[in-house]
This record gives C-alpha cells, sequence and structure tokens, in this order.
C-alpha cells in the first residue's frame, strides 16, 4: 500500500524539517504514539535509530531507522509501523513563503489487513492525513 498526504505549513522550511526529522517530537503530533527515544548518542543522522511505543491500534513497541536525511529537503524512516512494514518519506519544499510537507507511505500489511486490501489504505490514509493537520496546527501556533 502506497499514499500521499501533502500539507501547508506556514513556517519556514529548516524549522519544520528540524521538528518533524526529530522523532522524538512524534508523540506531539500523533495520537497513537506515546513515546519515541533516540537509540544512538548524537546528532541524527542516516543509520540513527529510534525506539517508538504505539498504543493505536494496540500497544507494540516499534523500531525505527533513518534512511534518508537532505537536510531542509527530505527525511525519511524504515522500520515497523504498528501492523505493517515501511518507510515513511517527508519531503519539503519552500513555495510561497510557505513550507509545503510532503509525507509519503510505501506500508506491507502484516496478517488480516492483508487482506482488507483498498479498505485498510484509505483509512491508514486518513488517519496520516489527521496527523499532518494536527502537526501544521501545533507548528503555526508555536510561531
Amino acid at each position: 500500500m502506497r499514499f500521499t498526504n501533502t500539507v501547508s505549513i506556514e513556517r519556514p522550511v529548516h524549522e519544520v524539517f528540524a521538528y518533524v526529522s526529530d522523532l522524538r517530537n512524534v508523540p506531539a503530533w500523533n495520537d497513537a504514539i506515546a513515546e519515541t527515544r533516540q537509540v544512538n548518542d548524537g546528532p541524527v543522522h542516516v543509520g540513527t535509530t529510534y525506539r517508538q511505543l504505539r498504543t493505536v491500534p494496540s500497544r507494540s513497541e516499534e523500531m525505527l531507522e533513518v534512511t534518508a536525511l537532505e537536510p531542509d529537503r527530505r527525511f525519511a524512516v524504515r522500520g515497523d509501523l504498528g501492523p505493517f512494514t515501511g518507510t515513511l518519506t517527508y519531503e519539503l519544499e519552500e513555495v510561497g513563503g510557505v513550507t509545503r510537507l510532503t509525507n509519503t507511505a510505501d506500508l506491507e500489511a502484516h496478517g488480516v489487513l492483508r487482506l482488507a486490501g483498498a479498505v485498510a489504505t484509505g483509512r491508514v490514509r486518513e488517519a496520516v492525513g489527521a496527523n499532518l493537520g494536527k502537526l501544521k496546527e501545533l507548528l503555526e501556533r508555536d510561531a
């Protein structure tokens, strides 16, 4: 399953990138995540790993690894994401003084969700879109 969501955020690209690429911020804008901790010491780089505690759809611990890091342009992680394994990519660009953030999810479902196909894709896409809306509100409110 692959889908994309885009949101425009009225903040400079470097501020949006800094916030999104620090996965410890995820619990503030993703209701399914209770905690995200960086496992490696030092600044974030390709290969940095995170341990994440998910509460929705069920309680689980996930490991994510940074697979792409192009400052102020692109950030990607790969790992277990609830009942999925996959990659989340965040691409940023400035458009008329506003940051356009495009999130692409490339996920492989496991178990029963694999059979649900298109129905699961639509629901997951909507949930991710809602999270991006919360991210937008959070970053614009703190401006």
